[in-house]
């Protein structure tokens, strides 16, 4: 089943609410797909594709420093971040 571009853009616009609510934690493609009630490898195509417009940034290593070998931890970029901040600050609803 294709998937029109408006609503793969606004399941973007969720993954991204998602990650702005939750930060600073990052969380697995794993974890994003079960909140937004979506297809793992759905989620992980989008994400891959927000990682190269700069919307998120990919987490590659746990706190101890290891590397992640088989899965990958998201968050939002930071540039984005402080975009939704300065929103929220001037009263426009972020969702």
């Amino acid at each position: 089943m294709k998937i029109s571009k408006e609503k793969q853009d606004k399941i973007k616009e969720g993954i991204l609410s998602f990650l702005f609510h939750n930060s600073p934690h990052s969380f697995f493609t794993s974890e994003i797909s079960k909140e937004l009630a979506r297809d793992e490898e759905f989620m992980k195509k989008l994400l891959e594709e927000m990682l190269k417009q700069g919307l998120v940034a990919e987490v590659k290593k746990n706190q101890k420093g290891r590397e992640y070998t088989a899965r990958t931890k998201w968050r939002i970029s930071a540039k984005i971040y402080e975009t939704y901040k300065k929103l929220q600050n001037k009263g426009i609803e972020v969702y």
